[in-house]
């Protein structure tokens, strides 16, 4: 049975789980989903596209599934999906997609702290922590357990790599790679995430497999193609380090850095 207060406005068309609340004066239109056990805040909107996975939590004043800020936008069905065990936060800004692809997306178990923003066309892992005031631009990819300090904002059509941690209030303006520190004006690498790839028990052998690729990487010696060489040929059996590889194919922007 879900419990809604009498002042929020529920479509009737709006499909809910079991075991739902929703606080004062919410507004939840027509083509919106929601799971089970969720949370949604007071003064929260869930507009068309909505798509709410189990035990959200969605606080205060957030926006979900707006329509995108992209001019070029012509009202086609588009969706925001949000994934179990996310944590919204009052305030957060989340765009639905544009018909280049159809919807944006979050991950399961995230949090997005207050005033984030999250554009059109974004994909967004698992396990990510967006902090106060992050503004993710559209078409960005960000990887699974990536960090990202507050005020900090995103470039669109830039991928952030998983495991990474940036601080805040610099800016990503180009891709940023996995398992990395970054900081500084203009943002730079800063060394490994050792103390968060050790909190998710990746092993010393790993971490000093990635910490020999990104000296390679970083070396002022040698350009990325070079440095790819050289990390296909003495670590390219290692899985992480694969992923680095993959990233550095993958990448179009140019990395953060270099």
């Amino acid at each position: 049975m879900n419990k809604i207060h009498p002042t929020a406005i529920v479509s009737s068309k709006a499909k809910l789980g079991n075991n739902n609340t929703i606080l004062p004066y919410t507004i939840i239109e027509d083509n919106v989903e929601i799971g089970d056990d969720c949370l949604i805040g007071p003064h929260a909107v869930l507009y068309n596209g909505a798509r709410i996975g189990n035990r959200v939590k969605i606080h205060q004043s957030a926006s979900v599934a707006h329509v995108p800020q992209d001019l070029k936008f012509g009202n086609e069905e588009t969706f925001f999906y949000v994934g179990d065990d996310t944590v919204i936060h009052e305030f957060v800004t989340l765009h639905r997609g544009t018909k280049d692809t159809g919807f944006s997306k979050i991950g399961s178990n995230c949090l997005l702290m207050a005033y984030s923003h999250v554009a059109h066309d974004c994909i967004i892992g698992n396990n990510c922590i967006l902090a106060n005031g992050v503004q993710v631009a559209g078409h960005v990819t960000i990887e699974d357990y990536v960090i990202i300090g507050g005020m900090t904002p995103v470039h669109q059509f830039c991928i952030v790599g998983q495991h990474s941690m940036t601080g805040g209030g610099f800016r990503i303006v180009q891709d940023l790679p996995p398992y990395i520190l970054a900081a500084n004006e203009p943002l730079r690498f800063e060394g490994l995430n050792i103390i968060g790839l050790r909190r998710r028990g990746f092993a010393n052998e790993d971490i000093m497999a990635l910490k020999k690729a990104y000296g390679y990487i970083y070396s002022k010696s040698l350009n990325v193609s070079q440095a790819k060489e050289i990390i296909k040929k003495e670590l390219g059996d290692n899985k992480y380090v694969k992923n680095v590889l993959e990233f550095l194919s993958k990448s179009k922007r140019g990395l953060v850095g270099k």
